[in-house]
């Protein structure tokens, strides 16, 4: 069994047995049977199941990204931002 952790999972305090655990899409996932009976997973840091990160602990919940974090979403961000900016001879 495990829960899902994560602070703003639609699925945050919810139960599941765990079927499996594999490290698949670059990282590790746990698999469940969902409310409809099909399988699915999730990041296994989203659970209780994975070992916590000490920088989440230590900020208590204050805090739900690391900066190495902020820096990559940033950085999508930014991808993401140039390829939706119509070019200029539009």
């Amino acid at each position: 069994m495990f829960v899902v952790t994560h602070p703003f999972h639609p699925l945050r305090g919810r139960e599941f047995a765990l079927v499996t655990y594999r490290y698949n899409w670059g990282e590790d996932r746990v698999y469940f049977y969902d409310e409809a009976g099909l399988l699915s997973s999730i990041p296994a840091g989203w659970t209780n199941v994975s070992e916590k990160d000490p920088f989440l602990e230590m900020a208590q919940e204050r805090c739900v990204l690391r900066f190495v974090d902020a820096v990559e979403l940033v950085a999508l961000r930014r991808q993401l931002a140039v390829k939706t900016i119509p070019s200029q001879a539009e």
